[in-house]
């Protein structure tokens, strides 16, 4: 091949292909890019924070991600089945947290709570659970079935009346006040791990959600069941064709995401020590970034999604923000989550482990 040749083989990048996007879009990416390389150098050099800070960063961002990655598994279950944005699952979480609520108050005023901690936790997981499952399925049955074959805005536009209708019943039930959520002395106590103070708190969070979504992850790929989830999340129409009840799989899949938003209810409450009728819709979107981030539809990308939002949303302040001497960095933590969504949504739309999933199915 000539030299000629081989230069009208070669592709030619024009200038005038570039659009004013793409340049808005490449001007993010540099933008995002200096802020954390600078933020992270002018953090390094200030040395501002002492290593069992960064320690108390990184225990609370775990925790916190714990919390969002079970929320996430119920957004990313329902939309592998549905292909449905469950809007209102951010409230079935303040619901599990408001019934646990009731149940810890009457448990820490007797001294229960504090004298068979693992009773009275039992206790508020179980009512908490109960409750939130309780309401997600009649939350599938009476609002999103009748939209399933639906064409269009409808099961969306349900979605956001059910998450209204929770917010503004709790809100007219039990007041638009801030409910304190009891904190036992076992909770409040710390241990000491090479010479860093860990919170009971986070440790028992972090390992009951690990077990829970274990838990549920062997249910998705061990059990019949799962087995039936999956195939209905891949072709529902051929799944039917198979035998497979796929209404029972739906209500199956809201159980799981019902029990799953419960317990991450009582979590978030105990962790941030409060309840309202509000509470639901901050951690729903960051649990749904979360699951976007890792590829929605995917049960390993919601968690791990989850996680790294957490880790994100309690480090970056410190690291990134406040290293170019922005004051007041922590206030600006879920800038940094809802930021970190948007960029994903723009150069990543199908997550980390969404393209591989999309490949699979191919």
């Amino acid at each position: 091949m000539s030299g000629a040749q081989l230069a009208r083989s070669q592709p030619r990048i024009s200038v005038g292909r570039v659009s004013p996007v793409d340049i808005v879009l490449w001007s993010l990416r540099i933008l995002v890019l200096f802020v954390v390389f600078a933020g992270t150098i002018g953090a390094i050099v200030k040395d501002r924070y002492t290593a069992a800070q960064w320690f108390d960063f990184v225990m609370f961002g775990l925790t916190i991600g714990a919390i969002y990655a079970q929320i996430a598994l119920g957004y990313t279950m329902v939309y592998g089945v549905l292909r449905l944005i469950n809007f209102a699952h951010g409230d079935i979480v303040m619901c599990g947290a408001f019934a646990g609520y009731f149940v810890a108050s009457p448990l820490d005023r007797s001294g229960f709570l504090t004298d068979h901690p693992v009773i009275g936790m039992a206790a508020i997981l179980a009512v908490a659970v109960a409750t939130s499952t309780g309401i997600a399925l009649l939350t599938e049955r009476i609002a999103y079935r009748p939209f399933r074959r639906v064409a269009g805005s409808g099961p969306l536009i349900a979605a956001i009346g059910v998450s209204f209708f929770l917010e503004q019943t709790f809100r007219g039930m039990f007041g638009s006040s801030v409910k304190s959520y009891p904190a036992p002395a076992w909770q409040r106590s710390t241990f000491e791990v090479w010479g860093f103070n860990v919170p009971r708190i986070d440790v028992l969070v972090i390992g009951l959600a690990i077990v829970f979504m274990a838990g549920l992850y062997l249910i998705v790929q061990r059990t019949k069941m799962g087995t039936a989830m999956r195939a209905v999340a891949e072709d529902a129409e051929a799944a039917a064709l198979m035998g497979i009840d796929v209404n029972k799989v739906v209500v199956f899949t809201f159980v799981l995401g019902g029990a799953m938003a419960g317990i991450a209810g009582v979590f978030y409450a105990f962790v941030y020590k409060q309840v309202y009728f509000f509470m639901g819709f901050t951690p729903g979107i960051k649990a749904f970034g979360a699951a976007v981030l890792g590829g929605i539809g995917s049960i390993p990308g919601a968690m791990i999604g989850g996680v790294f939002l957490g880790l994100v949303e309690s480090v970056g302040p410190s690291l990134f923000l406040d290293g170019l001497g922005i004051p007041a960095p922590y206030q600006l933590r879920d800038l940094i989550a809802f930021t970190l969504l948007i960029m994903v949504l723009i150069f990543r739309p199908n997550g980390i482990f969404g393209e591989r999933m999309a490949k699979q199915r191919a």
